[in-house]
């Protein structure tokens, strides 16, 4: 069910109205059946998959509260074990199988091991990193083993963020289940003012721009520099857009209900550095990667610079890797995190903040990290990596200057006026935060801003149902 369709509005009234229904004890029942419900209507037999991993994990916590010492660490490696194996097997074998046929044939030899025909379990990357975080934070002793398997299953398939995240942890979603909410006009308006701005950035901005983007980059060999460069930055606002405005539609329909989801995005595009605007990306992403992974390696042994830097190289390509079983992926994690690295070591070795004012060094820092850090979207766009290694190259030989030809197309105009809306409203939000127009006092002006946003998803806004894009992740 797409949360940019009618039958989820439809969906998301008729759930929420029975919440503040139904006694506080059962309505965990009721989400979790509407959870099951929502993640069926996708494919209904991957719900066995998920249920396998939930019954896994539910016991493995159970059992690692109960023991001590090198039995703890075995059920934590087991749970992991088959949570990874999961997601190895239905996202990543038939990657890892055509890679070894390339390899093999070099050799003149043949891999008789046929590709899998299984589609990929929508969401699959988010629920297992969840899962796995609720295990980890029991062996660590930072989360009490859930007894109850109900509460447990929902804190896998809560179904705002079942499928695109936030990826959250058990410290902060768990404990909200067993909160009696009662319903609040404030904190469901508030909600609801999330959401709309979710589906303005999804059907105003996204899909919009999703038209023009898919022309260029579905015949890049057809193209100049010039044209390829701009799309390769309408694809970065597109799919900042489709993916945090999920974020926010989740975000926004939990809060109606009265549980709060973590922040996901923080206007990245103004980030005053590479670094900066990696980690306000997919927060809940970066710090899973960050707690579960680069802090453990980085702790064990000398810590050097060397050790550091190869740790977010590291992180960064596995972060590629998580975002899909191909060398485009691969590519645009290893390109983020040699960027990263390179930053790290201008800034140490040159020091600009020497001869550089405060305000200039913000304004260079977000334009040239904008400028350097947004084309590496394109590996995420082309179709395969000679797709994006031709789009590089173009750009980078400066081939072709011409724009377009004749006259602009109504769909690049389209994709400059919402693309000038989207960064005037988050400049504001960024450095005058204090300016507000759909959250101000005055009742006139926070209705004006509500029909003007209305007026826009109805008027631009692209209704043909399209899926996000962090739905094949």
């Amino acid at each position: 069910m797409l949360f940019n369709s009618l039958e989820f509005i439809g969906f998301f009234v008729i759930i929420t109205s029975l919440f503040f229904i139904v006694p506080h004890k059962y309505r965990w029942f009721l989400l979790l059946l509407s959870s099951c419900y929502f993640y069926m209507d996708f494919m209904p037999v991957y719900i066995l998959v998920l249920g396998f991993t939930i019954i896994i994990d539910y016991f493995a916590g159970i059992f690692i509260g109960k023991t001590e010492g090198k039995k703890r660490k075995l059920y934590l490696i087991l749970s992991v074990i088959a949570n990874v194996g999961i997601l190895l097997f239905f996202k990543y074998f038939n990657f890892f199988n055509d890679t070894l046929s390339a390899l093999m044939g070099l050799f003149g030899f043949t891999n008789n091991i046929p590709d899998t025909t299984f589609p990929l379990p929508i969401g699959l990357s988010f629920h297992t990193f969840q899962a796995m975080s609720y295990t980890i934070e029991v062996y660590k002793g930072k989360q009490k083993p859930e007894k109850k398997f109900g509460i447990y299953a929902l804190y896998v398939m809560f179904y705002p963020q079942l499928v695109a995240g936030p990826i959250e942890r058990p410290q902060n979603i768990i404990h909200q289940f067993y909160k009696p909410q009662k319903f609040n006009y404030d904190r469901v308006v508030a909600g609801l003012k999330i959401m709309l701005w979710g589906f303005f950035k999804k059907l105003v901005v996204a899909d919009r721009m999703g038209t023009y983007v898919n022309a260029v980059f579905n015949n890049p060999y057809h193209h100049s520099a010039v044209t390829l460069f701009v799309a390769t930055i309408f694809f970065a606002v597109q799919i900042y857009c489709d993916f945090s405005g999920y974020s926010d539609i989740a975000i926004g329909s939990a809060k109606v209900m009265g549980y709060d989801l973590m922040e996901n995005f923080k206007r990245p595009f103004f980030g005053k550095s590479i670094t900066e605007k990696c980690l306000r990306w997919h927060m809940s992403l970066y710090s899973w990667f960050r707690d579960y992974i680069y802090t453990p390696l980085s702790m064990k042994g000398k810590k050097t610079k060397f050790k550091m830097m190869f740790n977010v190289i590291l992180i960064f390509t596995l972060s590629g890797l998580w975002h899909g079983a191909n060398w485009n992926f691969l590519a645009w994690g290893l390109v983020s995190g040699l960027l990263i690295v390179g930053e790290r070591i201008y800034l140490q070795k040159v020091r600009p903040k020497k001869f550089i004012s405060g305000k200039w060094m913000v304004f260079w820092g977000t334009t040239l990290s904008f400028i350097i850090y947004m084309p590496t979207s394109l590996f995420f766009r082309a179709r395969n990596m000679q797709d994006a290694l031709h789009i590089l190259k173009t750009i980078l030989t400066f081939k072709g200057t011409h724009l377009f030809k004749g006259e602009p197309p109504i769909g690049f105009l389209y994709c400059l006026m919402v693309a000038f809306i989207l960064m005037t409203v988050e400049f504001i939000q960024e450095y005058y935060p204090g300016v507000k127009y759909i959250n101000h006092q005055n009742i006139y002006i926070r209705h004006s801003a509500y029909l003007v946003l209305l007026i826009l998803i109805l008027m631009i806004g692209v209704f043909n149902g399209s899926q996000f894009i962090y739905f094949q992740f």
